[in-house]
């Protein structure tokens, strides 16, 4: 399965973003895509998501256009914001569980607290997440790459609020999810330290 975009093109309001945006992403590849604040990385892996529709142009999940077959491509796709949109009333084990169950794969406790202990949060799994700091709810938020298998990811700013060994655990997990043929699509304003990706810059 391929990611392709051709001609797109994206208007907020009476303000174009871009125009004539066109790549195509393949298994096994990554793509940073790069730019000023307020240029539409993050309206871009919107639409890329399938979560926005573009002003022109044509964006295809293995050879289909999105708008044909968008049940298939949200099972085949992980959409992360630069938002956590998590719960703030729930626990990480509470809120994983639920978005495990809305991604159509529910994860055991078992497996959600493995995935917890690898981002160093075992021990805070019952917290309210409003009681955890900004890179802590990262964190958790970010456990949903393990807990959701599929090939591509979609992921804005995910380096925020992280520090080095969170950091260094998340390339562990894109290098893993590129290794097993998966696809990712990224925005980030740091320095991404993987060879052999492809850019977009708006």
């Amino acid at each position: 399965m391929n990611l392709s975009v051709s001609n797109l093109s994206c208007q907020r309001g009476e303000r174009l973003l871009f125009e004539n945006i066109s790549f195509e992403l393949n298994p096994h590849q990554w793509c940073h895509v790069t730019g000023e604040n307020g240029a539409g990385k993050t309206s871009l892996l919107r639409l890329c998501a399938g979560l926005t529709n573009p002003l022109s142009g044509l964006i295809k999940w293995g050879g289909i256009p999105l708008k044909e077959d968008t049940d298939r491509f949200h099972q085949d796709t992980l959409y992360l914001g630069h938002a956590n949109a998590l719960k703030e009333e729930l626990s990480p084990l509470e809120n994983l569980q639920l978005m495990s169950q809305l991604d159509g794969s529910p994860a055991t406790e078992e497996a959600i607290l493995t995935v917890l202990d690898r981002w160093g949060l075992l021990g805070r799994e019952e917290l309210p997440v409003r009681v955890l700091s900004a890179g802590q709810r990262r964190r958790v938020l970010l456990s949903r790459l393990t807990l959701k298998p599929c090939p591509l990811w979609i992921l804005d700013e995910p380096f925020n609020a992280l520090d080095r060994r969170a950091i260094q655990t998340l390339y562990e997990l894109f290098n893993q999810h590129l290794e097993q043929g998966g696809l990712l699509l990224i925005t980030s304003h740091q320095a991404i330290e993987m060879t052999d990706g492809m850019s977009v810059n708006l």
